[in-house]
């Protein structure tokens, strides 16, 4: 019995792209996306079968009056991550419809961590992914986010604006 078939390449490529070109629109210059400014500066290390591995040091425009990393912008990247590792296996973009994050320690200004979405279950149209977000150098855990995520329209469809 054969194993599950592999998604094709393009659909990994498009996924490392997607998150290399929103980190570079997020430098801070005019037209970039909206989800692009928590992603300023993102390397991404791997995006293939499920999984997108990024690190991101902390800018200062993504940190609160204390210097942590705003909670906000960590709950956006940790989003687009998991929209990332998604697109490595189905070749499309989802939106969520559950998520849920904990947070258990702060980043500061400059620190860099890594960011590790995986898909972990499909069901119809949904899909489960998670993310742990760590600090790079002592590996402590910053944030744990779980989503469901589904296509916004069937695939295929074109909307018509």
């Amino acid at each position: 019995m054969a194993g599950p078939s592999q998604p094709p390449a393009w659909m990994a490529a498009a996924a490392r792209r997607w998150l290399e070109d929103a980190g570079a629109k997020g430098d801070g210059t005019a037209g970039r996306a909206f989800n692009a400014l928590p992603l300023s500066g993102v390397r991404v290390a791997l995006a293939e079968r499920g999984r997108a591995l990024c690190s991101l040091r902390v800018p200062a425009h993504l940190t609160d009056a204390e210097g942590n990393w705003h909670t906000g912008a960590i709950a956006a990247a940790a989003d687009d991550v998991c929209a990332a590792a998604i697109m490595s296996v189905e070749g499309i973009i989802k939106v969520s419809v559950h998520y849920d994050i904990s947070y258990f320690s702060p980043a500061k200004l400059h620190e860099e961590v890594e960011m590790d979405g995986r898909v972990v279950e499909h069901k119809g149209r949904m899909t489960a992914v998670t993310v742990e977000i760590r600090k790079k150098d002592s590996g402590q855990l910053v944030a744990i986010g779980r989503q469901w995520m589904t296509a916004s329209r069937p695939k295929g469809s074109q909307s018509k604006i």
